[in-house]
């Protein structure tokens, strides 16, 4: 029975438990395999210890986050605008009172609905609540088997403490970080801790590991979130909750903050500059008002201000900004990527550097033969995936006819009748059923036209060894079957019922081989061929192929002695080299990254190997490049990796806390990153990266939650598609914000310029510039939204994140172009005001040529502003067509304003005359007179200056 003890004597988690024997291991956390803990022992340790879960921090509440999107300075200073409106008109309504037909508090109205809106659609983008670790709990909470008191319990995840003893069987799913005590054939599939796909033999150990052994070498231990695949074992757990493995992501997954995207930092910065230049505008009309007409003017000259307040904000802009993303989203999933997060469509543009992880992210995530060597030499195996279609082909480019190489036909009926998959086809897809390695040895042999079914039926398995980590083979024993024809051509003893079919460890199996095949003929092994098979093996394996090694004999009988003396005098009949292939059109993908200025990055559990011949493959590698170990890393402080992280490409055997400092260490370098990842192991990478891309085919739940993308298809080319809608949703939001805050910038000086003129009244009110901030703006900015991309914009490196959003001449080209819309405006005011005074003219009407003039000058200016370069004659006129919709209808909507009473009557309009519109459309036309000309005076500079 297990002893009790006081709660200072209870085991510490934060142990190196893999380097520990299982004795010394039971003897620290003071338990018995046979008879595990005690009840008290095990209340008691749950007191201390806690539940086995994971633990989650507080998030902001959804009060907090709505409060915090009225902190938005253009909201903040829209509010102050209409609180003061109001106040002017409770001013206006107790002077005068109602006067008919007047609806009083419209302005405040109109402007509370902006301020509402705008704060919901932020509020509705930021709650999509973080899942990330309510998937990592789902991965740590099922039953399990543990022995207590001498008993077999079944019990919670939550109740497991260390020092449990648990049992554990092929479909379970491990909920707790333990040492193996007992095993028999386990295999456990740790790819959702480590991203590797191949399954992992566990033992007990007696010799002790390195403290610093990678997590995927740790073949003493078991892990939180992982599965076991086959066998069965005991096992002793050894942390829990929060100090395993998966609660150590969690914890990093909790460390990780969210930054800013580059959109959200650059709108942030507009506000700031909107709002600070319109204050000071505002200051200098007020200002010089007083001056020029005392304070008598002051009212007046506060009206002016809330205009020029409301005409400085675009009140359309987030919600043309957010639609923008949406459409974007849309695009990039017909492209096969899903966005979660919005503002990741735009700041996909900016990434230059891109990690990822190997395993079904640059590769199949499928075990594929690439040779197979016999002593007659090395031919190459073609074809992708499980896929039986494929040819062998020797080194003269020749194909291989396997009747005519006896030992390669015997090599191939091996690899079929000892094996324990299945390969079948399931709607156009070659799936596998077992282990990834056998699955790739029936595709092998499907493309030799050997199936495995009329195998299978020919030569009946009626005995077997299986395989073992201790043995590291697996023979079979198959008789020939009656419904069978004979045994094959290479068989050359026909009057054996029985065979023995064995594959594994090429040293292995070559130690109990006596002779070979070649052709038809058994010749005796020398020592020389010996050596030619190792060399061989050796070849292979630095190339990163997986070998194994292939051997027969004929049997008179079933054996009835051990399976150390059966398989003895083996015929030895040659190597296969597989590997997870890479995907086919990768490489491509990975060159169109460098010519768009990104750098791939392999990050990767696997060996380094692997990891060097795949991202050699793909072209990541140049000369000149690092690789780097999670060993090497573990023994470089962060100042040191971020000095050497400029020459790394490759990174192999790395863990969960080694990809985050990766990360980190590029962006201290001031690289903007996209980290690609479908295991547990890369969520708090993804959730750290720039960009999180997670895979969704075979990615975790963890990892889809912690990402801002994820990959339809496990494509690595897909994040090339993503990225290039990126840069085309960037391009256009410069391309809408130009639009727009050129006609903001053009109707705040429009406006300041009435009182300077002497002018009475004011030409625009406060809801007449909403209606131009959102819909004479809105329906043209979201039209510019879907232009059609550059068709050069992926052969340019990406522009700096930190960039402002007025870099690259878009802010010289607001002012500019604000400047000449004033121009033309005012041209028009001065004329409009000396013509309304006239005898049997509307005394009001110029305000509304001015109101006029102003939307529809917007309408040439959307036309013009497609591109900066090229003329709109020479656009395709139906390359855009909703640019054109958008036109005709704001057009019509202005029309109606000026036209259809109840909404003339809304807006404070008056009807214009025939030649009053006519003079409005001519100015409105010479906005787009004027962009067009500015494009002609660039051409003409580079051609003649900058020669």
């Amino acid at each position: 029975m297990t002893p009790s003890y006081s709660s200072h004597t209870l085991p510490r988690q934060q142990q190196a438990w893999h380097t520990y024997s299982p004795q010394k291991t039971l003897e620290l956390l003071e338990t018995t395999l046979q008879t595990g803990l005690n009840a008290e022992t095990v209340s008691q340790r749950q007191q201390h210890y806690g539940p086995n879960e994971i633990e989650e921090t507080a998030g902001r509440s959804n009060w907090e986050i709505l409060l915090d999107q009225f902190t938005n300075i253009m909201l903040i200073m829209l509010i102050v605008v209409a609180i003061i409106s109001g106040i002017l008109d409770v001013v206006e309504l107790q002077k005068n009172g109602i006067t008919e037909g007047v609806i009083p508090f419209k302005d405040t109205i109109a402007i509370f609905l902006i301020v509402i809106l705008n704060g919901l659609l932020g509020y509705l983008q930021e709650t999509r609540a973080e899942k990330a670790l309510a998937a990592l709990k789902r991965l740590s909470s099922p039953k399990v088997q543990v022995i207590r008191d001498g008993k077999r319990l079944e019990v919670d995840a939550p109740q497991l403490v260390p020092g449990d003893i648990i049992l554990v069987e092929a479909g379970d799913q491990l909920c707790a970080d333990g040492q193996i005590l007992e095993a028999s054939n386990l295999q456990i599939r740790e790819s959702a801790l480590t991203g590797e796909a191949q399954s992992v033999n566990k033992y007990p150990l007696t010799e002790a590991l390195e403290e610093d052994t990678p997590i995927g070498d740790r073949r003493n231990m078991v892990f939180t979130g992982t599965e076991v695949i086959q066998g069965r074992g005991r096992v002793v757990v050894t942390n829990t909750g929060m100090t395993t493995e998966l609660g150590k992501i969690a914890e990093m997954l909790q460390s990780v903050e969210s930054e800013p995207t580059p959109l959200q930092r650059r709108m942030s910065h507009l506000g700031n500059v909107l709002v600070s230049g319109s204050l000071i505008f505002v200051a200098l009309v007020v200002v010089g008002g007083v001056i020029k007409g005392g304070w008598g003017l002051l009212q007046d000259l506060v009206e002016i201000s809330l205009s020029m307040a409301v005409a400085v904000v675009p009140e359309g802009l987030p919600a043309v900004i957010t639609v923008t993303l949406a459409l974007g989203t849309q695009r990039m999933v017909k492209r096969h990527a899903l966005i979660r997060k919005l503002p990741a469509v735009e700041t996909l543009g900016s990434v230059n550097v891109i990690c990822s992880d190997k395993t079904g992210t640059l590769t199949q995530n499928k075990m594929v033969v690439q040779e197979v060597e016999t002593l007659e030499g090395n031919c190459r195996v073609t074809g992708t995936g499980y896929e039986p279609l494929g040819d062998f082909i020797k080194g003269d480019n020749q194909t291989v006819k396997i009747n005519n190489y006896g030992e390669l036909q015997a090599l191939l009926f091996t690899g079929v009748l000892c094996n324990d998959a299945h390969l079948s086809q399931k709607e156009g897809d070659w799936a596998i059923m077992g282990d990834p390695t056998e699955g790739a040895l029936l595709a092998l042999s499907g493309k030799a036209g050997l199936q495995q079914s009329t195998l299978e039926n020919q030569y009946e398995r009626v005995a077997e060894f299986p395989f073992s980590s201790e043995r590291k083979r697996m023979s079979t024993i198959c008789e020939w079957s009656e419904t069978g024809n004979h045994w094959p051509s290479w068989q050359l003893r026909q009057n054996h019922a029985y065979a023995m079919f064995t594959k594994g460890s090429p040293e292995l199996i070559l130690e109990r081989c006596q002779s070979y095949q070649l052709g038809e003929q058994i010749y005796p092994l020398t020592e020389e061929q010996r050596k030619q098979v190792l060399d061989g093996n050796n070849a292979m394996a630095k190339r990163a192929l997986r070998v194994l090694g292939f051997a027969y004999k004929p049997l008179e009988h079933i054996p009835d002695t051990d399976a150390e003396t059966s398989e003895q005098g083996l015929i030895w009949l040659g190597l296969v080299g597989m590997m997870d292939a890479p995907r086919p059109e990768v490489r491509a993908a990975v060159a169109k990254c460098r010519a768009a200025g990104i750098r791939p990055i392999v990050i990767t559990g696997d060996h380094q190997l692997t990891a060097q011949a795949i991202a050699q493959q793909l072209g990541i590698v140049e000369e000149g490049d690092h690789f780097l170990t999670g060993r090497e890393l573990e023994r470089m402080s962060q100042p040191e990796l971020e000095q050497e992280v400029e020459r790394v490409s490759v990174y192999a055997r790395v863990s969960p806390e080694h990809k985050l400092r990766i990360v980190r260490a590029l962006q201290k370098q001031g690289k903007f990153v996209a980290m690609t990842g479908d295991g547990v192991n890369d969520a708090p990478a993804l959730k750290q990266a720039d960009i999180g891309i997670a895979m969704g085919i075979t990615g975790t739940d963890v990892s889809k939650e912690a990402s801002d993308m994820v990959l339809l298809d496990d494509n690595f080319a897909t994040i090339v598609a993503a990225t290039e809608e990126g840069r085309v949703v960037y391009s256009n939001i410069r391309h809408f914000i130009k639009y727009i805050l050129g006609s903001n910038v053009g109707e705040v000086i429009t406006i300041a310029a009435a009182p300077i003129m002497g002018l009475s009244g004011i030409p625009l009110i406060p809801l007449q510039i909403l209606w131009m901030n959102l819909v004479t703006d809105g329906l043209p900015a979201l039209a510019l939204a879907v232009e059609p991309a550059d068709p050069h914009i992926m052969e340019r490196p990406p522009f700096n994140p930190d960039e402002s959003i007025f870099a690259r001449g878009l802010g010289s080209y607001i002012v500019r172009i604000g400047i000449i819309f004033a121009i033309i405006t005012i041209t028009l005011m001065a004329w409009a005001f000396n013509d309304s005074q006239k005898p049997g003219h509307d005394p009001e009407s110029w305000k509304t040529m001015v109101f006029t003039t102003l939307c529809i000058a917007q309408m040439g200016h959307a036309i013009a502003a497609r591109s900066t370069t090229r003329l709109a004659i020479e656009m395709n006129p139906f390359s855009n067509i909703y640019l054109w919709g958008a036109v005709i209808v704001t057009t019509i909507l202005q029309l109606m304003l000026v036209y259809v009473a109840p909404l003339r009557d809304f807006f404070n309009t008056t009807v214009l005359t025939r030649e009053q519109l006519v003079i409005c459309l001519l100015f409105s036309s010479l906005m787009f007179v004027w962009v067009e000309f500015e494009k002609i005076l660039l051409r003409l500079y580079r051609k003649f200056v900058q020669k």
